[in-house]
């Protein structure tokens, strides 16, 4: 039985209507750097720092660590104003499907690849709070300010089993809308769940090892995930 549902926020459990793809391509952008959509997509869903440095020198620019720490700036500058001028939703479903979750004893956790100064306001901008009993909407959130490297890496799903006293990885679900998602699952050993709310197709993601594919995370609470 799953003991822990860990999902990624922008793209996957919230329609962030596009605005972190907008924001990153901007502020690199800034720095004369062509961001092709195939490079974005790649980096879309890691650390955004490390993003920004990989996209900075598939441009053909020198990723400075000045360059670099500007440029983050400008992305959380451009992503606040347009988080304030079209703020994120839930996707359709997705608040009961955690509230079903948790009510079945199955811990849910958010992991992003956001650092803690982006994703506490947009958290608290969607009402979502952490805590225990129903209540709250969710038993804990990691980003990337907590582990060592973002996605792809493992670390934020093993963070989070930390935070929820999960033991077995055998019991965890992860699930994200990209690639570095389902990988990151892969790597920590969950079940990877990858889910069409964002900009892959299901093609793209069933070309994935490994990968379950579904709609969205509302279809969650439906799917089979009785594991060997």
């Amino acid at each position: 039985m799953i003991q822990l549902a860990a999902f990624d926020i922008a793209g996957t459990t919230v329609d962030d209507h596009g605005n972190v793809y907008r924001a990153l391509e901007d502020a690199v952008r800034e720095n004369g750097v062509d961001v092709s959509p195939a490079d974005l997509q790649t980096w879309m869903g890691a650390d955004k720092i490390e993003a920004i440095r990989a996209l900075l020198r598939l441009g053909g620019t020198a990723a400075e660590p000045g360059t670099v720490a500007a440029t983050f700036e400008r992305f959380r500058a451009i992503l606040a104003e347009r988080y304030a001028a079209e703020p994120p939703t839930p996707f359709p479903g997705v608040v009961e499907a955690l509230a079903e979750l948790r009510g079945r004893g199955i811990k849910v956790a958010l992991t992003t690849g956001f650092s803690d100064d982006v994703a506490a306001p947009l958290l608290e901008s969607l009402g979502w709070t952490v805590g225990e009993g129903p209540a709250h909407t969710l038993d804990a959130i990691v980003t990337t300010s907590e582990v060592a490297a973002g996605r792809p890496a493992p670390y934020m799903i093993h963070r989070a089993m930390e935070k929820t006293g999960v033991f077995d990885v055998r019991s965890v679900l992860a699930a994200g809308d990209t690639v570095v998602d389902v990988q990151a699952a892969r790597n920590a050993g969950a079940i990877s769940v990858g889910v069409l709310t964002g900009k892959l197709t299901r093609e793209e993601l069933e070309g994935q090892p490994g990968v379950v594919v579904l709609d969205s995370v509302a279809d969650v609470p439906v799917l089979d995930v009785t594991r060997a």
